[in-house]
């Protein structure tokens, strides 16, 4: 068979991570290697640079800037929330064609694997060779068909490290710490909060996830015994924490929460939740010092606390994804497969396997009881987590009591 000759575009769609930027890196720089590809794009803000004709030439970007940009948060290319539906990729597909393009990378979640299933059967009805390859990316690692997603190790580190320091915050001025954690359906990263454990009595107390229905009454009397067996309570929630109804809390306690481009009750950039929890801790206990925070944004391209699992892993799944399209003359979505203890082989899934699903925590993951995650979680999460830093405790005898007379 003939290899196929044309242009490659490369493109970041959804929330930026702390590694996206390896796996573009590791697209164009693989890309270049081959010479049936005569040229590398990149397209500024996702797909609607795409509809935009907006593109930079990565061909001529030196290996120097771009071993900088791998190791730079967030989206260099800029990214959208656009989510495309039939007739937005039937206008994308008309500029590929205008542009040559017979590769097409697109680093992203779940819907980012959408628009690859949708952009790709479209090239096939219209009898056009385009070779269409959906790289994984999620803090909230969700997509369905891989171990684990690249972006989510490093936002964990983050969310580890958040709670241990706000752990011994804690244990210095004493009371109830809430902090409200990224994951709209899943709660793999909320469930990483449970790494901040170092010594027994350590925070988070009690982890709360969406695959669990939250139980107002169970919620306060959780709270209440942990603080009544340690004088205080660090508590960690998943922002899509939901009623039996299956519903988000948040439409619960706030029946005017605000909604956002999807119609979605927008859950991230608000604090809103924690300060309804706060609230209801207060109403229905006697704790005084109630505090609770969001950690928003800040989980997701946070400079400085990068997982090297999750960075070499980002990188080396934007090298396999030019590799199976141009070597292998294949499409889909490239999976990572765990084997030993602890190593990756990859594979390619189709795209219709992976496109808009969403994968939730395994219930070996959960305790029974839905406030709290297993050895099974931090056998599975330790590895793309890495190491933390250490923390010290003072160990120093007390001194001996002298009443005054």
């Amino acid at each position: 068979m003939a290899k196929l000759s044309g242009k490659a575009l490369v493109a970041q769609g959804g929330g930026p991570t702390a590694v996206i930027n390896q796996s573009l890196v590791g697209v164009v720089l693989e890309a270049r290697k081959f010479p049936e590809i005569t040229k590398v794009y990149g397209a500024r803000h996702g797909v609607r640079g795409i509809l935009n004709e907006d593109f930079i030439d990565l061909t001529q970007a030196t290996t120097h800037n771009l071993e900088e940009v791998a190791c730079t948060p967030a989206s260099a290319l800029g990214s959208t929330r656009d989510k495309p539906d039939e007739e937005y990729c039937r206008k994308m597909f008309k500029i590929m064609l205008a542009h040559e393009i017979r590769y097409f990378f697109y680093i992203g979640g779940n819907d980012s694997s959408d628009t690859c299933r949708i952009v790709n059967e479209q090239a096939k009805a219209a009898n056009y060779e385009l070779r269409t390859i959906h790289v994984p990316k999620t803090i909230d690692n969700d997509l369905v068909g891989t171990d684990h997603c690249p972006g989510f190790g490093s936002a964990g580190k983050f969310v580890a490290q958040a709670f241990a320091g706000a752990n011994q915050d804690n244990r210095a001025l004493p009371g109830v710490y809430i902090a409200v954690v990224m994951g709209r359906h899943a709660g793999f990263l909320t469930a990483a909060s449970v790494f901040a454990r170092k010594y027994p009595a350590d925070g988070p107390h009690l982890i709360y996830l969406p695959e669990r229905a939250f139980n107002p009454e169970r919620f306060i009397h959780d709270v209440q015994t942990v603080y009544d067996k340690h004088g205080r309570c660090i508590i960690a929630v998943s922002e899509g924490i939901s009623g039996p109804d299956g519903q988000p809390v948040m439409t619960t306690l706030k029946p005017s929460a605000e909604k956002d481009a999807h119609g979605n009750v927008q859950l991230s950039g608000t604090g809103a939740l924690g300060d309804l929890l706060a609230d209801l801790i207060k109403a229905k206990t006697k704790i005084k010092r109630v505090r609770a925070d969001t950690l928003g944004y800040l989980q997701r391209s946070f400079l400085g606390c990068v997982s090297a699992t999750d960075a070499s892993e980002a990188r080396e799944v934007g090298e396999k994804a030019v590799q199976y399209a141009a070597w292998h003359n294949v499409d889909g979505s490239v999976a990572i497969r765990r084997v030993g203890d602890y190593a990756v082989e990859y594979d390619l899934l189709k795209l219709t396997d992976v496109a808009a699903k969403t994968k939730h925590m395994a219930d070996e993951y959960i305790n029974p009881a839905g406030n709290d995650v297993t050895e099974a979680f931090k056998n599975y999460a330790r590895p793309l987590v890495g190491e933390l830093p250490d923390i010290g405790r003072i160990a120093a005898p007390a001194v001996h009591k002298i009443k005054g007379e």
